[in-house]
């Protein structure tokens, strides 16, 4: 009997991942019994008026008397069940956030960008930027994480950095570095800035309101720690590219690079022309009309998704015009460009059962995640200061899997975190950099996180290979945020 050749062991899926995930969020709605608070207001000084806000009372935590807890095998009218998860999950919220939106907004990013790819312009574009620039190569990686961090420090980029590993990815390609450097230099660096800002308004001055400490201090030394850990980023960044560079074969996404770079290949049967300028010149613009959007008029999912759904239209006009594409292959573009993110979409979809199966993250709601977060808090009462400190941090970690939107979890966390930091003699600032530590770092790794799979998506690496490369650098980022938050404590940070 010949011998079987023994194949090697895989990761498994992520749909399979997140399938078990599902089993035991199933099984804990049936163990642990559902809890909700309630919600009172509170009067809030403003330069002009008093308004009010509302936060929950933590000390009005009540267990849910309903014996039929626990979510049923399958669910009807709309219900959610074991069975529903899918379902429910991928048509729960709206189209500003998840899960709904963040689909469309994935969907209808990559058909839009399917057309860009379609005329080649990029790829052209690329090999003409490259011979020009072979110098500056070396200033490529940090310059790049550096914006991008100031772009999650400032204004809490995040989703964004979907776009721009589509664009960014033909050039590390052709650079001779990979998919996951991509990421690296896009949506980690966002998410850094986001973890360390001094400025944020969707993370750092939610929090500090909730906590009533005044809005945006505390800056000195977070911008201290902004430094450090972009700084750390850039230095990782640019050993794991070089390594990359040295030995390609050693990148985990190896094979699926190859294919990209075949295709561009494939695409490359025309030298840079006029209308290769004018579809650039039209996709830059876009991107500026973008940026604007974003920074002076607040535009989020539904108006990003309109504006590069608009812009994919226009340069299917240019093509079209110019004779590079024929109507059909535009729209043979976009149909594939969507096609290859529809699995990224239906993990953003999949991931947000979860939450629906543990009871759903509205804390006037019984659910589990309530109770979770009610005892996780109270166990924090009788120890040491640099203990707890570090357990606040910990313990904003693992929320963050379940409620990966900063503000959402600032809401439901951040009412009982802050008297906590009280009882033990810890500045609520300190309550405050745990919840931004925790909330920021952890989105580089958690399958929950939209705009995460949304980037692993677009650049063809699936949630299980990034797992492989990615735990070493979690668990530096954590050590950093921990050594920050000791020191914190140390200096009695205010």
């Amino acid at each position: 009997m010949a011998n079987q050749i023994k194949q090697p062991v895989s990761m498994p899926d992520a749909f399979v991942i997140l399938f078990f995930v599902m089993v035991l969020a199933a099984l804990a709605s049936h163990l642990i019994p559902a809890g909700s608070f309630d919600i009172i207001e509170v009067a809030a000084e403003t330069d002009s008026a008093v308004k009010t806000k509302s936060r929950i009372d933590p000390a009005s935590f009540t267990l849910a008397t309903d014996s039929s807890a626990g979510v049923p095998l399958f669910a009807e009218g709309g219900g959610v069940g074991f069975l529903n998860y899918a379902f429910e999950g991928m048509v729960s919220g709206n189209k500003w956030g998840s899960a709904v939106g963040v689909i469309a907004f994935i969907l209808l990013t990559g058909g839009a960008f399917g057309i860009i790819m379609k005329t080649g312009a990029i790829h052209n574009g690329i090999l003409a930027l490259i011979e020009k620039t072979k110098r500056l190569e070396f200033v490529f990686i940090p310059l790049l994480f550096v914006l991008f961090s100031l772009g999650g420090a400032i204004f809490g980029m995040g989703e964004e950095a979907i776009a721009f590993c589509i664009v960014l990815l033909p050039l590390m390609l052709a650079l001779g570095y990979d998919a996951i450097t991509t990421v690296l230099v896009t949506y980690i660096a966002t998410q850094i800035g986001f973890a360390t800002s001094w400025m944020n308004p969707f993370n750092v001055a939610i929090a500090q309101g909730i906590a009533e400490i005044p809005l945006l201090s505390g800056a000195d030394l977070r911008l201290v720690m902004w430094l450090v850990f972009t700084l750390f980023g850039v230095i990782f960044t640019m050993r794991y590219a070089a390594r990359i560079k040295r030995e390609p074969e050693s990148s985990l996404s190896f094979e699926s690079d190859q294919k990209l770079r075949s295709q561009q290949q494939q695409q490359a049967v025309n030298s840079y022309s006029t209308i290769d300028s004018m579809i650039l010149l039209a996709f830059f613009a876009g991107l500026v009309w973008i940026i604007w959007g974003v920074t002076a008029r607040q535009y989020y999912i539904p108006e990003i998704a309109s504006q590069f759904f608009t812009i994919g239209i226009v340069i299917a006009i240019i093509a079209v015009m110019g004779k590079r594409l024929r109507v059909n292959e535009a729209a043979d573009g976009f149909k594939q460009g969507a096609a290859e993110l529809l699995p990224a979409a239906l993990i953003v979809g999949m991931a947000k059962g979860i939450v629906l199966l543990l009871g759903g993250d509205n804390p006037e709601t019984p659910s589990v995640l309530n109770t979770l977060l009610y005892y996780s808090g109270q166990a924090l009462g009788d120890l040491p200061a640099y203990l707890s400190a570090w357990l606040m941090l910990v313990i904003q970690s693992v929320f963050n899997f379940f409620v990966a939107s900063g503000s959402g979890q600032a809401a439901l966390t951040m009412p009982l975190i802050a008297p906590l930091a009280d009882m033990v003699g810890l500045s609520r600032q300190i309550a405050v950099l745990a919840f931004q530590l925790g909330d920021g770092l952890t989105n580089c790794i958690i399958p929950t996180s939209a705009a995460l799979i949304g980037c692993l998506g677009v650049v063809r690496v699936d949630w299980t290979i990034w797992l492989k490369f990615v735990w070493k650098l979690q668990l530096w980022l954590f050590a950093l945020a921990s050594i920050f938050m000791l020191v914190a404590v140390a200096i009695g940070y205010q």
